[in-house]
Parts: C-alpha cells; structure tokens; sequence
C-alpha cells in the first residue's frame, strides 16, 4: 500500500531521517507499521531537529516538499496565491499515486488537501482533524470550510474524519476518536505523592497568547500570596516566554516559577510524575494530549471548558473546569484541597479514565481504519 500523508508540519532530514514534532510522529509511526510505502507532502526547512522533533521510523519515505503557506500578512498572501498552482500540482500527483489519503487538519496545506481530495471519490481516504470539532465553537473560516468539505458527503467520498469528542447530527463521514502517549506498561510507573509536599504545578504547550500561560502563572501567585507553598514549572517555548519572565522578575516570583523551555518527551514525562496540578487556561484545542497525559500520572488537571475537555473531566469529577475568574477558580482548588477525600478520588478516577487511552488501545484502532 502507497500511504500518502498531507500535512502542514514542517519537516527535517537530517541523518538519514525525517523529523517533525514529536506527538504527530509518535502517532503516525503507528499508521506506518501497517504501510508498506509513505509519501509525505509537506513544507521542509532546513536545521537540525530540535527537542520537541522525532523520526519517523518507515524507512521507505518519498517526500514531496511544497511551500509552507500563510495568509496572516498581504505579503504572504500574495507568496501563497504565487504557490498555489505548484502546490496543487504537487497534491494532486501524490494523491494519483496514492492508494491511501491521509489529511492531516486543520491547517492552510489541510485545506488544499481537502479541496484536491474531491477529484479522488474512489480512493481510500482519512482525515484526522486535531482541532476543536465543536459546531458552535467560533473559528477561523479556514477552519469552517474544512469541516463543511470533510462533513459533506456528496464532496468527500470514501473516508472517515476523525474527530475528537461524539457530537450531535454528523454525518456518516464522521467517527469521534481518541488519541493516546504511553503504552500500558507506563501505569506501573505511577509514582505514589504526599500532598503535604510542596504543591507542584505545571504549565505544558506553546507560550502564547492563545494558551494564556500568564493566567496559569496568576493562579499560583495566588496561592503564594495566601501562604501556601508551592511551584510551578513551564515547559515550551513561545512569544509570551518574555511577558511572563517579565511579570516573574517584577512581582518577585523567581525563586517559585521556572521556565524550562522546549524540552524532550522524557523530560516532560518526569516533570508530570513530580506535579500535582496540571494549568491549561487554554482558547481552543482539540483533544489536548498534556491534559489527559497528567492524568495518566495522577495529576489533576485546571483546565477551560473547550472542546471535548468538559467530557475528558467528566464535568469537574476528574478536574476542575476554569471559568477564567481568578477569584473564583483560585476558590475552586482551596476546597479541592481541604476535602482531601474529593481529591484523592479525583486522582484515581483521572488516572482510570486516561488508563483507557493507551498506545496499544490506538494501535487497535488504526489497525481497523488502514
């Protein structure tokens, strides 16, 4: 089988490999276990991998490098509309050659993908879409017209999307999903913690705006300010890394706030064994990986009502829903942490739920899609 990814990840070669982030190669190395040949079409750059960067492990990849595309200045939409007919000519060559279409969505490539997929009805065709599935969520029109072209039955044809969370009226195109991080050995790595401890917290993903880390940080301020003792520790790297080192220095926060930037999986992975609270005051997501990979460790995660996450939490039986009131989600984790009973059964009851969500369990799964 000719496996043909389309994706807007940037990719690297480097040592006889090629590298992309981390937690997509993970999951697309499982795809490619049942694959014999792989096409990715994708932008490249030029580097050496960086931390948060893996290889993929199918040896027998063509890759068809295109133009990454944006549309966030009038000079890179005059660049994208330049490429286009390069790019387009690109996909629809893979996509002949192809016996599988896999898109990878939403993103600028994960459009085009989906508008040159409708000359394929016959061929075999998956969509994984990453991002927030929720029809009354508000979103870029990009983002809009890629779910009306996945949704649509009479433009795509042959394929099944998969999206996380199980929503209402969708159509047959449609399959709610999951996504997973470690294997079932892992749960007897999970470590026993005192919470007498100093409480740690953690803040895992992009430093943006988007991801509103300094909210995450306010939060512990707070519990600093009313004498309990506690850590927060930031792993990534992002436009908000110089803000939030900022509001550290000037509210004298340095010796309780760490930010580690971009490290590797393992790093990440023994950060979330030590922690107790996982922060994620997050505007969108789709199924947020770092929310349900604490809870594989016991951690309790803070997190927005967005998404598929009000079900992951079990509508504040497994964490606690942020209604972004600092007051009030500051007030929500003090009687957390006096009803020691809630909380020890709000640990148990993340870790079982996350337990479920195992790499063999997803590997289950693509078996029968591929």
């Amino acid at each position: 089988m000719n496996f043909l990814i389309i994706s807007h990840t940037s990719h690297v070669y480097y040592d006889s490999h090629y590298y992309a982030y981390g937690p997509y190669v993970k999951e697309m190395n499982l795809w490619l276990k049942y694959v014999d040949k792989v096409e990715i079409v994708a932008p490249r750059q030029i580097d050496a991998p960086s931390l948060i960067m893996l290889p993929y492990k199918n040896g027998d990849i063509r890759f068809s490098e295109i133009p990454s595309i944006s549309l966030n200045s009038n000079i890179e939409i005059i660049k994208t509309f330049i490429n286009l007919p390069r790019i387009f000519y690109s996909l629809f060559r893979a996509m002949n050659r192809a016996d599988h279409i896999h898109l990878r969505c939403p993103g600028n490539i994960g459009l085009l993908g989906c508008i040159a997929q409708i000359f394929f009805p016959k061929k075999k065709k998956t969509a994984k879409y990453a991002g927030n599935w929720d029809p009354n969520a508000k979103q870029p029109w990009s983002y809009r017209l890629q779910k009306w072209i996945l949704s649509n039955t009479f433009l795509t044809r042959n394929i099944k999307v998969l999206v996380y969370g199980d929503w209402p009226d969708q159509s047959t195109n449609i399959q709610p999903f999951f996504t997973a991080s470690y294997s079932e050995e892992k749960i007897a790595e999970i470590p026993a913690k005192n919470d007498n401890d100093s409480l740690r917290f953690v803040f895992v993903g992009t430093l943006s705006i988007g991801k509103r880390p300094l909210y995450a940080l306010q939060v512990v301020e707070q519990f600093l300010k009313i004498g309990i003792d506690c850590r927060l520790d930031f792993y990534g790297e992002g436009a908000q890394r110089k803000p939030l080192e900022k509001y550290i220095v000037e509210n004298s926060l340095s010796k309780y706030v760490t930010l580690h930037g971009n490290q590797s999986a393992t790093v990440v992975e023994a950060a979330s064994k030590k922690s107790h609270f996982l922060i994620l005051a997050s505007k969108s997501e789709g199924w947020p990986k770092v929310v349900a990979e604490a809870m594989f460790w016991g951690v309790v995660p803070l997190a927005t009502p967005i998404s598929c996450i009000p079900s992951m939490l079990d509508y504040g039986n497994r964490g606690i829903l942020l209604s972004l009131d600092l007051k009030e989600d500051v007030k929500k984790l003090r009687d957390l942490l006096n009803d020691k009973h809630r909380l020890a059964k709000m640990k148990v009851e993340a870790g079982d739920w996350s337990h479920q969500f195992t790499l063999e369990s997803f590997e289950t799964e693509i078996k029968k899609i591929v």
